[in-house]
């Protein structure tokens, strides 16, 4: 595969997609960014465009960023001077192959794409990319939650919703920092897992009932599980933080109406940008390389 021969946007995002683009242009492409932060200096072989159009005309790869989408459609991009969405005419102006590479898309852009002619390559369920940015989200987590709030983590109560990659280290660094640890999930498979790491666990059901009178509460399910019935129950000024993609799990805004110090922390891979952004542009090569580029 000639790399020289493919022309690559990076659009949206933060400080991982500064280190995507490095690392793009390293092969040779022709790279070009919009949306992204400013770096504090120029980065070789990257050229920053003035517009979303300019940026991805006659384009053969359209990376966008790793976090979901937001509820409007438009993809996460914070250094942004306004909301960024990819219809159907900016996939259209890129040629061929014109593959999207990004964590996961909406409905939307996936409409957009087969009315485009473009390729989705959705990498939110890559379970090694996933495990590989998992260490610097919690970490993340924990700072976040840290700077939140005026108690210790440790010998305080932590409900974690789900036991999934993210779920699953966040809650065992919590115990580890001696918070004592409930893990609420709705797969007995991953109670079961809870257990074994020793921590508590409860169905989902029982929600509730775990959050009577807890200080902080973490949920993982981007899915509507957290709402204000089940807030109202926790000890007041409680911290309750959304990791969850969009939706998220969480009803922020109730959390806040009860007096709960409500956070979504959205994008905390970028709090260690050089090893994730690392980690998912060699993900999303591979994929490149399994197409051959295609650069038609």
């Amino acid at each position: 595969m000639n790399w020289q021969d493919l022309v690559i946007a990076v659009v949206g995002g933060d400080e991982r997609e500064q280190e995507i683009s490095r690392l793009a242009a390293r092969t040779g492409a022709t790279v070009r960014t919009f949306g992204i932060p400013e770096p504090d200096a120029p980065i070789d072989g990257v050229a920053p465009a003035g517009t979303l159009a300019a940026a991805i005309a006659d384009a053969t790869h359209l990376l966008l960023p790793i976090p979901g989408m937001s509820q409007d459609g438009s993809i996460y991009a914070p250094a942004a001077a306004q909301p960024i969405h990819i219809d159907v005419h900016v996939l259209k102006s890129m040629r061929a192959p014109r593959l999207v590479i990004l964590g996961a898309a909406d409905d939307r852009l996936r409409t957009a794409a087969a009315a485009g002619g473009a390729t989705l390559y959705e990498y939110e369920q890559n379970q090694e990319l996933m495990l590989l940015r998992t260490p610097a989200i919690v970490e993340g987590a924990i700072r976040a939650a840290v700077e939140a709030t005026r108690f210790t983590i440790d010998a305080n109560r932590a409900v974690v919703v789900g036991f999934g990659n993210i779920g699953a280290r966040l809650a065992v660094t919590l115990a580890a920092l001696g918070a004592r640890v409930t893990v609420v999930a709705r797969n007995p498979v991953q109670r079961a897992a809870a257990r074994a790491a020793h921590l508590d666990a409860a169905p989902l059901d029982q929600l509730d009932t775990v959050t009577e009178d807890a200080p902080m509460l973490f949920s993982t399910v981007p899915a509507p599980v957290v709402g204000p019935h089940t807030l109202a129950r926790l000890a007041p000024r409680a911290l309750v933080m959304d990791l969850a993609a969009p939706p998220g799990g969480v009803d922020l805004a109730a959390a806040r109406e009860l007096g709960h110090n409500a956070v979504w922390a959205r994008g905390l891979g970028r709090r260690a940008p050089v090893t994730v952004g690392a980690s998912q542009w060699g993900g999303i090569r591979h994929m490149i390389e399994r197409t051959g580029g295609d650069p038609r």
